[in-house]
């Protein structure tokens, strides 16, 4: 498989129209044609079920879907780290970040490392500890802010000192909306959303203690915008992290007894990494 037909068969998947790719590509729609037919020859399967206006993947165009995005995505950075490896210290960093207090740190670190390398870009992106671990694994990422607990043996680790709180999001209008603080006898009856990472979950069981048994779960949500939301609309009380977002329709009341988490940096203790990337995590070191 080429790279280049690889973003050819993503162009196609994402427009789900082989004429808007072929516009977006800047190729004629029958040489895309040919290349996806080929395609599909060269590995055996049928990519894409072809209707009259539009056409849809199949389980088969789904997984290469997915595995071309990490593919692409791992070429591209390759590339401009070592375009960049000579000269003025210059790349791209990007960091996997949960939403926890510790950003404020990274952040921080973020801004002196640039005052000192202005050609070096950073990119973060929003994701849980699973997500982004897995994309460090993949190369994709190259450090990740990670929520505990969480297992940092592969990694070196550098943790942020800073402490987050949590908190339940009650909606508006709810009898708990105005507490100064809940405990768990408060919540154990009521419909809770947690969060989706099953040591987190664990970490909030843990401080139900033998009332977590009598726990209702409404569901689980990665982000804490979206269980915001969730919990606004009626569905469940959202234990999360306070962040003091003030997000609308509810109201974050910390627990009592107070719950703490805290976050750690991590990035690979092996495996090649960029110029950038290297210096990066020789100053969080120092």
């Amino acid at each position: 498989m080429e790279l280049r037909v690889l973003r050819y068969f993503l162009a196609v998947a994402e427009e789900g129209n082989i004429t808007w790719a072929a516009q977006l590509l800047r190729i004629s729609q029958p040489t895309l044609s040919r290349q996806l037919k080929q395609l599909e020859e060269e590995l055996g399967v049928t990519l894409f079920e072809r209707g009259a206006h539009a056409i849809a993947l199949t389980e088969e165009g789904r997984l290469l879907r997915d595995r071309a995005q990490i593919i692409v995505s791992l070429a591209d950075k390759t590339q401009d780290d070592l375009k960049r490896s000579s000269g003025e210290l210059s790349g791209d960093i990007t960091a996997g970040c949960g939403e926890v207090g510790g950003m404020t740190f990274l952040a921080g670190r973020m801004a002196a490392f640039r005052g000192r390398h202005p050609a070096v870009r950073f990119h973060v992106v929003s994701a849980t500890a699973d997500v982004i671990q897995e994309r460090m694994e993949q190369g994709i990422m190259d450090f990740g802010l990670l929520a505990e607990p969480v297992d940092t043996d592969r990694y070196e680790t550098l943790r942020t000192g800073v402490v987050d709180h949590w908190a339940a999001m009650v909606p508006d209008g709810h009898p708990l909306h105005d507490r100064e603080s809940l405990t768990p006898a408060d919540l154990a009856d009521e419909p809770l959303l947690l969060p989706s990472r099953e040591p987190v979950r664990r970490v909030v069981a843990n401080w139900f203690g033998p009332l977590a048994d009598r726990l209702t779960i409404a569901g689980t949500c990665t982000l804490p915008a979206n269980g915001a939301t969730m919990a606004a609309g009626g569905l469940g009380l959202y234990l999360c992290l306070d962040r003091g977002a003030g997000y609308p329709g509810v109201r974050a009341v910390p627990f009592s007894p107070a719950l703490e988490s805290s976050s750690v940096i991590v990035w690979k203790r092996q495996g090649a990494v960029s110029p950038a990337a290297a210096a990066f995590a020789r100053f969080l070191r120092s």
